[in-house]
């Protein structure tokens, strides 16, 4: 037998969960093994070439305040950058950059190899170990065996994983990698619950047959900061995007063809995302619509592949080959990887802590899209997450959990572990009751202390994330400064208002609907600070009145929050419970009251009788 090698944690897959858990061990200072099953594949975009997008860039931007890597990477591998829904609030805007997929696998690659404490194996994992309900170990299909604290499982879509196109199958990882068939059935050993997700991913096409005079060009956005705070500007030099659509010729050759649809004759079995359907379920189910988006994405500034999104399919070869060349701008297009969909196992996330550890054995923490998610931001803030816990409990300190009103992070790993999800899930804005406190230019503000308090943000950004503070602080201050009505009557005149009465600020200037830019310009104020600092400070100012009723919502939910409820109860055995909240609440074990009151099934009445229950405890 092999010589038994011991590491204090071991992470298994190096997607992008993996790589973030990994590097955030690495960086605590935890001696840890990255196990990946090919080194090509680590940090891979197996989909689309992007990061970010509604909601997702603000997972990306509160991953970078903690200290994560995902940010980082993309600012440095971007090639076009936009800010989305500029023409809506605040609270809503996101960032979405076109990375290059190359780019980005080779500098995350080189990140993880130059990492202190972090080793990286190109293995396959076919068995987690277990003792008296703790894990010890891993098992590789070379029945070499490496012990270690805990075990961090991101295995991504590779578990079981099936290529699917038309008729065609195939066992297979994304882009033909390998798949791991073989930890399932020990997963299943060990207590979890399996379920059958389904994914895909559009063909990718020679740029050089597109015409892209049929098609509109999407162009960058300048004036904007990227994801990392650590970043000084957006690129100068951006890629061009492009617009064009499906049309009724399209959506009847996807009509015809149905009966040859793996998603329409039963041969995919798996659940797909319900917020990223295939271009057949868009077809269907809009059958109103007469015709789709679709964005013409470049992969790599190294190669001539453009990434067709909004045209995700199953459908065979030959019906692919006339769906596009359907489309304006692609009647002659050369496909060079047809699309296709990928089915693959995961398990149920209600069998999660908060923390992303399993209830059924110590030391076993899930990220990524194994825990039922859809997309790369998703993915890595449960990496960053279960990296940290791990690291924490194996230094024998308390957990890091993020709550609600904290972070998309914190809605994300709630919504997972108390909700469940029975589909590939995806973050959106609408699902963060906080979200006009949970903005994108102020995820350093709410998170890089707790970053810097885990050890995952250093003193130099430490020291940054300060300045910036302290500037937002007198930009405050200054926009506080008394205007008298001689002053003003001239510049409010060319907005329509009349004289004041009253000496007026410049925070009043703002709250009447007047530019920032204006106000700086005329008054020649706040010459000296960044944009960034300037917006921040301006947002709070336009939405004091919504922070105000929303930190007033946060304090209101934070006394549920704070009524701690039993660990491993019974139950059944409290009276006054409906059975559908008994059967809930003894699988999830919540917390707290607050975590009790979003379990899908468990009323308000239910939560009355907990109530009952723990203030007769208290007595």
């Amino acid at each position: 037998m092999e010589t038994v090698i011991h590491y204090q944690a071991i992470v298994i897959g190096a997607g992008h969960a993996g790589c973030e858990a990994a590097l955030a061990l690495a960086n605590m200072q935890i001696e840890t093994l990255l196990l990946t099953l090919n080194l090509d594949s680590i940090a891979f975009m197996a989909c689309n070439p992007s990061i970010g997008g509604t909601a997702k860039g603000h997972l990306v931007k509160e991953i970078d305040a903690l200290g994560g890597a995902m940010g980082r990477n993309a600012d440095k591998t971007c090639m076009q950058i936009r800010m989305l829904n500029r023409g809506k609030g605040a609270a809503v805007q996101s960032l979405r950059a076109q990375t290059d997929k190359d780019k980005y696998h080779i500098c995350m690659k080189e990140l993880l190899e130059n990492t202190p404490h972090l080793t990286i194996q190109q293995s396959e994992v076919c068995e987690i170990l277990v003792q008296n309900g703790k894990v010890y170990g891993i098992r590789t299909t070379y029945k070499q065996e490496i012990h270690a604290e805990a075990i961090i499982l991101a295995t991504g879509v590779y578990l079981k994983s099936a290529v699917i196109a038309g008729d065609f199958q195939q066992p297979a990882g994304p882009n033909g990698f390998a798949p791991a068939n073989r930890l399932t059935e020990n997963l299943i050993s060990l207590g979890f619950q399996v379920r059958r997700f389904k994914t895909g991913t559009p063909a990718r096409i020679d740029g050089r047959s597109i015409d892209f005079s049929k098609c509109t060009v999407q162009e960058g956005d300048m004036d904007i900061y990227p994801f990392s705070f650590l970043t000084k500007a957006v690129p100068k030099k951006q890629h061009h995007c492009y617009l064009t659509y499906t049309n009724p010729t399209s959506h009847q050759i996807i009509l015809d063809n149905l009966h040859r649809s793996p998603l329409y004759c039963g041969i995919i079995k798996g659940t797909g995302p319900r917020y990223c359907p295939s271009i057949e379920d868009k077809v269907v189910r809009f059958s109103d619509k007469d015709r789709h988006q679709i964005f013409l994405e470049p992969e790599t500034e190294h190669s001539n592949e453009y990434y067709i999104q909004g045209m995700s399919t199953s459908l065979p070869h030959d019906v692919q080959e006339k769906l596009y060349h359907s489309i304006a701008g692609l009647e002659n297009c050369k496909i060079m990887r047809y699309a296709y969909s990928i089915e693959y196992d995961c398990i149920d996330s209600l069998d999660l802590y908060p923390t992303l550890e399993f209830k059924k054995i110590e030391g076993i923490y899930v990220a990524g899209q194994v825990n039922g998610t859809s997309g790369y931001e998703e993915a890595a803030a449960q990496g960053l997450i279960a990296g940290i816990n791990a690291g924490l409990k194996i230094k024998g300190l308390p957990p890091f959990i993020l709550q609600r009103d904290e972070a998309y992070i914190g809605v994300l790993i709630d919504d997972l572990v108390t909700k469940g999800t029975n589909e590939p899930y995806r973050m959106m804005t609408s699902r963060a009751e906080h979200r006009i406190y949970l903005r994108q230019d102020n995820a350093d503000l709410r998170l890089t202390e707790k970053g810097y308090a885990i050890g995952l943000v250093d003193k130099k950004r430490y020291t940054l994330y300060k300045k910036r503070k302290k500037n937002i602080e007198n930009i405050l201050q200054i926009l506080q400064t008394k205007l008298l009505p001689k002053e003003v009557t001239a510049f409010l005149a060319k907005y329509n208002y009349p004289t004041p009465s009253n000496a007026l600020t410049y925070a009043d200037l703002l709250r009447r609907g007047i530019p920032i830019v204006d106000i700086c310009t005329t008054f020649s104020i706040l010459q000296n600070f960044k944009n960034e600092d300037i917006e921040t400070a301006t947002i709070q100012i336009i939405y004091e009145g919504y922070l105000k009723k929303g930190l007033e919502q946060i304090e209101k939910a934070k006394k549920l929050e704070d009524r701690k409820l039993p660990k491993n109860f019974n139950y059944h055995t409290l009276e006054g419970l409906r059975l559908e909240a008994r059967q809930k609440l003894s699988q999830i074990q919540p917390e707290n009251l607050g975590q009790a009151s979003r379990i899908s099934g468990v009323s308000p009445a239910d939560i009355a009788v907990l109530m009952v229950y723990l203030s007769m405890q208290k007595q």
